[in-house]
C-alpha cells in the first residue's frame, strides 16, 4: 500500500489535531478522548477545543 505525498501530509497536519478555542494552541489527541471531554488544554486547562480546520482562511 503506497500513500501519496499528499495524503501522507494531510493526515499529518490535520488528522487528530484540534484548537484550544480559548488561547488558540494546537492539540493532538483521541477524537473521542476530546468528545468525551477527558482532555485539556496544556496552557490553560479549558476543554473547549475544536478540530483544525481544512479550509485556508484569507
Amino acid at each position: 500500500m503506497v500513500i501519496s505525498m499528499d495524503e501522507a501530509a494531510r493526515k499529518r497536519l490535520f488528522d487528530n489535531v484540534f484548537i484550544c478555542m480559548k488561547c488558540g494552541s494546537k492539540i493532538r489527541a483521541n477524537p473521542q478522548k476530546v468528545l468525551s471531554g477527558k482532555v485539556r488544554c496544556r496552557k490553560c486547562g479549558s476543554r473547549k477545543l475544536r478540530p483544525k480546520s481544512k479550509e485556508s482562511r484569507g
